[in-house]
C-alpha cells in the first residue's frame, strides 16, 4: 500500500479510502466487519463514514457498525485515520441539522458515542451552510480540537469559493482550517477541475473523490447489465442515457488495455493533481479486493490522453477553460 499526506497535514493516509456508506444498508454488520478486517490487512488506514449513513438514516447505523468493529480488536483504533461527517438532518427539530455551533458540538458527541472512541481524526462538514457565519463554525471546531474530540477538519461538496472563504476565515481567526475536501469526481464528472481542485491545491487541501465509478457507470456497466447496457438505477442510469457512446468507447478502450473498467477509473483518479485517495465503497470483500487491484493498474501518457478524448473535462482550470 502507498501512503500520502492528507493535504497539508502531517497525517499519512492510504491511497485508497474505505467508504462505509453501504454498511447498515446493503451490507450487514458481520460482512462489514470482514470488509474492514480485509482493508486493514491490506494496509488501508483511511476509513470514512457519516452520521447519516445506514438505514434508518437518523440513527447513525454505519458509525455504530464501525464502533462495534473497533471494540472487537485491540489496537485497531490507533491504526486507522477515522473520518466522519455532520450536516444532514438527524431529527425533526430546527437545530438537528446544519453547521450551527450547537449542532456541531452535539453531533460530534453523538458520533463519538456511536463510534466508541475518544476522538475523530477528520471531522468533515458534509455540505456548506450558507446561513451560519464562519466565525461561529471555526469557534465550534476550535473548541472540539482543544477538547481533543477532533484532530482535523474537512469539507465535502464545497465550491472553490466556499473553500477560499473557509480558509481565509480560519487564518483570520487563528484556526487551523480545512485539510481535505470530498467532492464528486470521476472521468464522467469533472466539473471540480474548474475551480475546486485549484482552490484545494492553493490552500493545501487533499482531495478525496467520492463516487469514483459514478455509481457504477465506469465499472463495466454495459458488460455487466442485462439488456445491452441497462443500468440498475440511480446516478449511473441517468448518466448512461446521456453518455452511452462515451461509455461504449471507454469499455472498448479498457478491453484494449486488458484492464477492468473499474480499475482504469480508479487509476485515472490516482494520477490527477491534488487527489489524495478515492473513496471506494465496497458492499462485499470481493468488491474491496477488486478495488485494491486498481493500485497496480498503470496508465501511460497515451492512455491518459485517450481517456481525456473519451471523457473530456471542462477544458482545464478557470478562467482559461471559458475565457482567454
Amino acid at each position: 500500500m502507498e501512503y500520502t499526506h492528507l493535504g497539508r497535514s502531517g497525517a499519512s493516509v492510504s491511497r485508497l479510502c474505505l467508504g462505509t456508506m453501504n454498511f447498515g444498508w446493503f451490507t450487514e454488520a458481520a460482512e462489514a466487519h470482514q470488509i474492514m478486517d480485509r482493508a486493514l490487512d491490506q494496509g488501508i488506514n483511511f476509513f470514512d463514514t457519516a452520521n447519516t449513513y445506514g438505514r434508518p438514516r437518523a440513527t447513525g447505523v454505519s458509525e455504530q457498525i464501525i464502533g462495534e468493529w473497533l471494540a472487537a480488536g485491540a489496537g485497531r483504533r490507533d491504526k486507522i485515520v477515522l473520518a466522519t461527517k455532520l450536516y444532514g438532518g438527524k431529527g425533526e427539530w430546527p437545530n438537528d441539522s446544519f453547521l450551527s455551533a450547537l449542532n456541531i458540538r452535539r453531533s460530534c458527541d453523538d458520533s463519538l458515542r456511536r463510534l466508541g472512541t475518544d476522538r475523530i481524526d477528520l471531522y468533515q462538514m458534509h455540505h456548506v451552510d450558507r446561513n451560519t457565519p464562519w466565525e461561529e463554525i471555526w469557534e465550534a471546531m476550535t473548541v472540539l480540537r482543544s477538547q481533543g474530540k477532533i484532530i482535523y477538519a474537512g469539507s465535502s461538496n464545497f465550491a472553490g469559493w466556499h473553500i477560499a472563504r473557509a480558509q481565509e476565515s480560519a487564518a483570520r481567526l487563528g484556526a487551523f482550517g480545512l485539510v481535505s475536501e470530498q467532492s464528486l469526481y470521476n472521468l464522467a464528472a469533472r466539473t471540480v477541475e474548474l475551480e475546486v481542485l485549484g482552490a484545494c491545491q492553493g490552500y493545501g487541501l487533499g482531495v478525496v473523490p467520492w463516487s469514483p465509478l459514478h455509481g457504477g457507470l465506469l465499472g463495466g456497466i454495459l458488460r455487466k447489465e442485462p439488456g445491452a447496457g441497462r443500468s440498475g438505477g440511480g446516478r449511473a442510469a441517468e448518466a448512461l442515457g446521456r453518455l452511452r457512446p462515451r461509455v461504449e468507447a471507454y469499455e472498448a478502450f479498457c478491453a484494449e488495455l486488458g484492464a477492468e473498467p473499474a480499475h482504469v477509473a480508479l487509476a485515472w483518479l490516482l494520477r490527477q493533481p491534488a487527489v489524495t485517495a478515492p473513496i471506494v465503497g465496497p458492499s462485499s470483500v470481493s468488491q474491496l479486493d477488486g478495488a485494491l487491484r486498481a493500485l497496480g493498474t498503470e496508465l501511460d501518457g497515451a492512455a491518459l490522453a485517450r481517456l481525456d478524448e473519451i471523457f473530456p473535462g471542462p477544458g482545464g482550470a478557470a478562467p482559461e477553460a471559458y475565457a482567454w
